[in-house]
Protein backbone atom coordinates (compact mmCIF):
# COMPACT_ATOMS: atom_id res chain seq x y z
CA UNK A 1 0.00 0.00 0.00
CA UNK A 2 0.91 3.24 -1.03
CA UNK A 3 1.51 5.73 1.68
CA UNK A 4 1.28 9.15 2.02
CA UNK A 5 4.14 9.68 4.70
CA UNK A 6 7.40 9.19 4.02
CA UNK A 7 10.93 8.50 5.93
CA UNK A 8 12.67 11.61 6.97
CA UNK A 9 8.94 13.91 7.08
CA UNK A 10 7.88 15.61 10.40
CA UNK A 11 4.49 14.79 11.33
CA UNK A 12 2.47 15.74 14.05
CA UNK A 13 0.64 13.37 16.42
CA UNK A 14 -3.20 13.90 16.91
CA UNK A 15 -4.17 11.31 18.68
CA UNK A 16 -3.08 9.07 21.34
CA UNK A 17 -1.74 9.24 24.62
CA UNK A 18 -2.18 12.30 26.82
CA UNK A 19 1.67 13.07 26.98
CA UNK A 20 2.20 12.54 22.91
CA UNK A 21 -0.80 14.47 21.69
CA UNK A 22 0.11 17.15 20.01
CA UNK A 23 4.16 16.40 19.90
CA UNK A 24 5.64 16.99 16.28
CA UNK A 25 8.66 14.58 15.27
CA UNK A 26 10.52 13.08 12.48
CA UNK A 27 9.49 9.67 11.03
CA UNK A 28 12.59 7.63 11.56
CA UNK A 29 10.99 4.53 9.66
CA UNK A 30 7.97 3.42 7.86
CA UNK A 31 5.92 0.02 7.77
CA UNK A 32 3.57 0.32 4.74
CA UNK A 33 2.33 -3.37 5.34
CA UNK A 34 1.64 -2.84 8.69
CA UNK A 35 -0.04 0.61 7.92
CA UNK A 36 2.36 1.72 10.97
CA UNK A 37 5.13 4.46 11.27
CA UNK A 38 7.53 4.94 13.85
CA UNK A 39 8.64 8.55 15.07
CA UNK A 40 11.71 10.14 16.76
CA UNK A 41 11.00 10.83 20.27
CA UNK A 42 7.46 9.69 20.32
CA UNK A 43 5.67 6.28 22.42
CA UNK A 44 8.77 5.67 24.08
CA UNK A 45 8.76 1.85 25.37
CA UNK A 46 11.06 0.26 27.56
CA UNK A 47 12.03 -2.98 27.73
CA UNK A 48 14.20 -5.21 30.35
CA UNK A 49 17.31 -6.96 28.61
CA UNK A 50 18.50 -9.71 30.39
CA UNK A 51 22.42 -10.37 29.78
CA UNK A 52 23.19 -12.64 26.31
CA UNK A 53 26.48 -13.85 25.72
CA UNK A 54 26.49 -14.87 21.92
CA UNK A 55 29.81 -16.11 19.70
CA UNK A 56 32.03 -14.28 22.51
CA UNK A 57 30.25 -10.72 22.77
CA UNK A 58 28.15 -9.95 25.69
CA UNK A 59 25.03 -7.89 25.21
CA UNK A 60 25.16 -6.19 28.48
CA UNK A 61 22.00 -5.62 31.06
CA UNK A 62 19.39 -3.36 31.73
CA UNK A 63 16.44 -1.30 30.90
CA UNK A 64 16.20 -0.02 27.20
CA UNK A 65 14.27 2.28 25.48
CA UNK A 66 12.89 2.88 22.50
CA UNK A 67 10.37 4.32 20.11
CA UNK A 68 7.67 1.89 19.19
CA UNK A 69 5.53 2.37 16.37
CA UNK A 70 2.07 4.42 15.63
CA UNK A 71 -0.52 4.02 13.56
CA UNK A 72 -0.80 5.93 9.95
CA UNK A 73 -4.21 7.39 11.25
CA UNK A 74 -2.80 8.76 14.15
CA UNK A 75 -0.64 11.41 12.34
CA UNK A 76 -1.10 14.09 9.89
CA UNK A 77 1.82 15.65 7.82
CA UNK A 78 3.44 19.15 9.06
CA UNK A 79 3.72 20.96 5.74
CA UNK A 80 7.65 22.39 5.46
CA UNK A 81 6.28 26.16 3.84
CA UNK A 82 2.90 27.03 6.27
CA UNK A 83 4.33 24.86 9.07
CA UNK A 84 0.87 23.79 9.85
CA UNK A 85 -0.21 19.72 10.06
CA UNK A 86 -2.92 19.27 6.98
CA UNK A 87 -4.18 16.65 4.80
CA UNK A 88 -2.39 15.64 1.79
CA UNK A 89 -3.11 15.33 -1.36
CA UNK A 90 -1.51 14.21 -5.07
CA UNK A 91 -1.04 15.78 -8.44
CA UNK A 92 0.13 14.34 -11.54
CA UNK A 93 3.45 16.05 -13.63
CA UNK A 94 3.87 16.48 -17.50
CA UNK A 95 6.06 13.63 -16.83
CA UNK A 96 3.49 11.40 -14.95
CA UNK A 97 4.64 11.34 -11.41
CA UNK A 98 2.71 11.91 -8.33
CA UNK A 99 3.55 14.64 -6.45
CA UNK A 100 2.09 15.44 -2.18
CA UNK A 101 0.07 18.53 -2.10
CA UNK A 102 -0.25 20.24 0.94
CA UNK A 103 -4.44 20.96 1.41
CA UNK A 104 -3.93 23.98 3.18
CA UNK A 105 -1.51 26.26 1.34
CA UNK A 106 -1.48 24.33 -2.02
CA UNK A 107 1.64 23.74 -1.95
CA UNK A 108 3.84 21.06 -3.63
CA UNK A 109 5.75 19.50 -0.69
CA UNK A 110 8.07 17.06 -2.87
CA UNK A 111 10.48 18.52 -4.39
Amino acid sequence: MNLKIHKGDTVEIITGRLDDKGKRGEVIRVMPKDNRVVVQGVNIRTKHQRQVKSQGRTISPGKVRFEGSIDVSNVLLVCPKCTKSTRVGFTRTEEGKSQRVCKKCKVVIDE
